[in-house]
């Protein structure tokens, strides 16, 4: 049997909620350029992570790495935090 690695994807976003028991919401901000009008469009969508020992806080900027399923909407974990709120 041949494990095949694969580099997982990484997102850096800010908690926006800690309310549920070892889960965090993420929510990435993106820019996008329309096709055909060449304006920048901010992209907004929100992730649910795994955090193992409840240390993230709303507002915290973190970074968040794929992983195996773990729930129904959990599919990230949190690999670090970058910057913590005040």
């Amino acid at each position: 049997m041949t494990a095949e690695r694969r580099n997982k994807k990484k997102l850096i976003g800010v908690v926006t909620s800690d309310k549920m028991d070892k889960t965090v919401v993420v929510q990435i901000d993106d820019l996008v350029k329309h096709p055909v009008y060449k304006k920048y469009l901010k992209r907004r969508k929100t992730y649910k992570a795994h955090d193992e020992h409840n240390q993230c806080a709303v507002g915290d900027k973190i970074l968040i790495v794929e992983s195996r399923p773990l729930s129904r909407d959990k599919r990230w974990r949190v690999s670090q935090i970058l910057e913590k709120s005040l």
